[in-house]
C-alpha cells in the first residue's frame, strides 16, 4: 500500500490557526461504519452517541512550554524545541539552526535565569543539552516557554491553556493529544452522570507524530517511540466494559495507540502496563480492543490518516475528508472532530 493513497486536497483556509473559543462547540462529522454514513453535528452532541456502560479513555498527558528562543554568546538567535529529559537537567533538543551549535556552545535563555550547554550531538542532529538555572526548572519554563505548536499553525498562541486538555496531569509532551481538547469540565461530568466510566492513558506525545511518511510503500515506515502508563485502576474500568459487552472508546490516536499496545489478542482485554510503544497501524491491522474512536482531521500522507482508515475503511475515510472539505470543516490540531464507532 502506497502513501500517496492517503492524500488528499486540502485549501490551505481550513486548517484552523486558533483555537475555538468555546471547546466543545467544535463540528463533530459521526462515521457510522456499519451503515458508512455521514452526519455533522456539534461536538458537545457527542454525549447522545455515548451510552452507559461505555468505557471513554482519554490521554492525561500536559504539553510542555518547551519553545525556548534564546541567544549565543555572539549574538545569534537560537532556538531549543525539548524533547525528551534523558537524565536530571540534561535534555535532547531539537534545534534551530543546527550548524552553528557544536559541543561546548552555550546559550543563554529568558534574561539569563536558564543556560544550557551543548554536550553532544545525537543521532539524527538533535543535540544533548544541559541546563543550569535557580529555582525549579519546571516554573521556569512556564514563564519563559513557549508551546511547541505545530509547522502548520502560523499564528501566535495568547493563551498557553488552549493547547491543554482540561484534563492535562502529567507533563512530558511535545505536543498535545488534540481530539480530547474538545472536550470540558462541563461535558465530562455529563457524560459521568449519563453512566460513561472514564480512563485515563498517559502517553506522552513525541514531536515524530509530525514527521512526514518518507518512503513509498506504508511498510516499509519506521514509526516513532512514545512512552505511556496505564494504571490499575483504569484497566479495571476499560475491562469492565468488555465484560459487560460495552463499548471501549478511545479519545484520540495516541489512547488508541496505548490500548492497542497492551490488549489480549482473544478477549481484548487490558493490563497495567508502563513502557514504550511504536505500534503502527494501518488498513489490515486486527483491532483487539477499541470499538470507537474520537479523533481530529490528520494531515495527508500521515500515519494517523492511515490509523484511522484501518479502523474504518480507506475508501470511506477518504470519502469522508472531502465531504469535510466540501462542508469547509476546520482541520488539523484546532480544528472540527470525528466520531467513528
Amino acid at each position: 500500500m502506497k502513501v500517496s493513497d492517503f492524500n488528499y486536497d486540502l485549501p490551505e483556509e481550513l486548517i484552523a490557526q486558533h483555537p475555538y473559543d468555546k471547546r466543545d462547540e467544535a463540528r463533530l462529522m459521526l462515521l457510522d461504519r456499519n451503515n458508512e454514513t455521514i452526519e455533522h453535528k456539534v461536538f458537545k452532541d457527542i454525549i447522545d452517541y455515548l451510552n452507559p456502560g461505555d468505557c471513554l479513555v482519554i490521554n492525561n498527558t500536559k504539553v510542555l512550554p518547551a519553545r525556548l528562543l534564546g541567544f549565543k554568546d555572539t549574538g545569534a538567535h537560537i532556538e531549543f524545541l525539548l524533547l525528551k529529559r534523558l537524565e536530571g537537567d540534561t535534555w535532547e533538543a531539537m534545534v534551530r539552526p543546527g550548524n552553528k551549535l557544536r559541543p561546548g556552545t552555550t546559550v543563554t535563555f529568558g534574561d539569563g535565569i536558564l543556560r544550557a550547554e551543548v554536550l553532544d550531538i545525537m543521532q539524527g542532529g538533535n543535540r544533548k543539552v544541559k541546563f543550569y538555572y535557580e529555582g525549579i526548572f519546571n516554573e521556569i519554563l512556564d514563564k519563559i516557554g513557549l508551546m511547541p505548536l505545530p509547522p502548520y499553525i502560523k499564528e501566535s498562541l495568547k493563551d498557553k491553556d488552549k493547547y491543554q486538555t482540561v484534563y492535562a496531569k502529567y507533563e512530558g509532551s511535545a505536543a498535545a493529544p488534540t481530539a480530547g481538547l474538545h472536550f470540558t469540565d462541563e461535558l465530562l461530568d455529563k457524560l459521568r452522570e449519563k453512566g460513561v466510566e472514564i480512563a485515563n492513558v498517559t502517553l506522552h506525545v513525541g514531536i515524530g507524530t509530525f514527521r512526514p511518511v518518507k518512503v513509498e510503500n506504508i511498510e516499509d515506515h519506521d514509526m516513532h517511540s512514545e512512552h505511556f502508563y496505564i494504571k490499575e485502576e483504569d484497566v479495571e474500568k476499560i475491562n469492565k466494559a468488555k465484560e459487560a459487552g460495552k463499548r471501549v472508546i478511545a479519545c484520540g490516536t495516541t489512547s488508541c495507540r496505548v490500548l492497542e499496545s497492551i490488549s489480549d489478542e482473544n478477549t481484548g482485554k487490558v493490563k497495567a502496563y508502563e513502557g514504550d510503544t511504536k505500534i503502527f497501524i494501518y488498513p489490515g491491522y486486527k483491532f483487539k480492543c477499541i470499538d470507537g474512536l474520537i479523533t481530529n482531521f490528520h494531515l495527508p500522507e500521515s500515519t494517523l490518516i492511515m490509523l484511522v482508515s484501518a479502523f474504518a475503511g480507506k475508501d470511506y475515510i477518504m470519502r469522508a475528508y472531502k465531504e469535510a472539505v466540501d462542508q469547509r470543516y476546520k482541520f488539523f490540531s484546532f480544528g472540527d472532530a470525528m466520531f467513528i464507532y
